[in-house]
This record gives C-alpha cells, sequence and structure tokens, in this order.
C-alpha cells in the first residue's frame, strides 16, 4: 500500500472512510487526510455501513450518532470480514466496554491534524503486518488506554486480568512477524513489552 519510493500510501493505493454526524468535523478530516488518500464521508452510520466494502482500507469512526452508533457500525465491519484497520476518533472515554471492541485505535477528540494523519498513516501501516501483530497492537491500545484510568477498579478487573493474558499470549507470537516496524510502531510493541519484562 505505499507509493513507490516512498513510505506514504498514495491517495490511489488507499481508501479512507470518515464517519462522524458533525457534519463539518467529518468534512474537516477529509480535507486534511485527501491529499494523501481518497476519502469518503459518511455523517450517520446508516450511510456508513452502505459505503463499506472491500475497497475501504482505513475507517475514522465516531462512537456516538444517534441511530447506528460506530460501535454497531463497528461490529458490523468485524462481522462482515472487512479487511480495513479502524480506529474510534470520539469525545467517549474509554472504559473497560473497550475490552471487545474489534477497533484497532482510539483517538479522543479535539483530534489535530497532524494526529490525525498519523493515525491513519500508521492503521495502513498495519493493514501489511501478520494478524498476530494486528491484534497485539489492538490489544496493547486497550490496555493502555485502560491503565491510565483513574478508577482502580478497572484495573482489577475480571476483564482487565483476561485482556492481560491475551497479551502475555500475543507476546509469546511475535519473534517471526516484527522485521518490518518503523520507530513508531517498535515504540508501542516494546514500551509494552519491557513493562512486562520489569
Amino acid at each position: 500500500m505505499t507509493g513507490e519510493g516512498t513510505d506514504e500510501p498514495s491517495a490511489d493505493e488507499a481508501t479512507v472512510l470518515v464517519v462522524d454526524d458533525e457534519e463539518g468535523l467529518a468534512d474537516l478530516y477529509a480535507i486534511w487526510l485527501r491529499d494523501r488518500y481518497t476519502v469518503e464521508t459518511a455523517y450517520d452510520g446508516e450511510a456508513a455501513l452502505d459505503a463499506l466494502d472491500e475497497d475501504v482500507d482505513a475507517v475514522l469512526l465516531d462512537r456516538q450518532m444517534p441511530g447506528v452508533s460506530g460501535d454497531d457500525v463497528l461490529d458490523a465491519i468485524r462481522e462482515r470480514g472487512l479487511d480495513c484497520r479502524v480506529a474510534m476518533v470520539t469525545a467517549v472515554e474509554p472504559e473497560l466496554d473497550i475490552v471487545d471492541l474489534g477497533f484497532d485505535d482510539y483517538l479522543r477528540k479535539p483530534v489535530d491534524r497532524e494526529t490525525l494523519r498519523e493515525t491513519v498513516d500508521r492503521l495502513l501501516r498495519r493493514s501489511t503486518y501478520d494478524d498476530t501483530v494486528q491484534q497485539y497492537f489492538a490489544a496493547a491500545r486497550k490496555h493502555a488506554l485502560l491503565t491510565e484510568s483513574n478508577d482502580p477498579s478497572v484495573t482489577e478487573s475480571a476483564e482487565f486480568e483476561a485482556l492481560e493474558g491475551r497479551l502475555d499470549d500475543l507476546r509469546s507470537r511475535l519473534d517471526d512477524v516484527v522485521e518490518d516496524f518503523d520507530e513508531d510502531d517498535y515504540e508501542v510493541l516494546f514500551r509494552r513489552l519491557s513493562a512486562d519484562d520489569e
């Protein structure tokens, strides 16, 4: 998914679907991204479900939308078996309910242009990784979000313990699939690995 002679995917090679019921915000995200990618926008969950197909490589998805929520759209993406990466871009603070959500990254609004572009770049890069690495990154991101919680009952819960067990299992399967990582990916991965070894 990268253009010849560059690390950046070209607009012809990657399609990003931006989903947000705040039309002005969705349009702004599209403006920020359209010089690099083909960008589609959907202003509600129903429109997102209609726009989703095999051509979509990455989705930026708001969680709180009337009617069909972002969580519902995410479930549909995974149920359809679509091979696209998903970042939740939302004002919703992460809680234990994120453990079972099949997203790859989670950004809390407000999000600036640089962060949004870096996130899409990272999602597209990760789409080329082995499935084990994708699962590890998604689980590690959830772990990091929940670790930052101010509620100690979160990190003492059975759900959190199960998430840590899943991370340990995934960690044991990573040895052969990290050759193409960049600095950001190594940082996310090995921050967790270092913490495990302490």
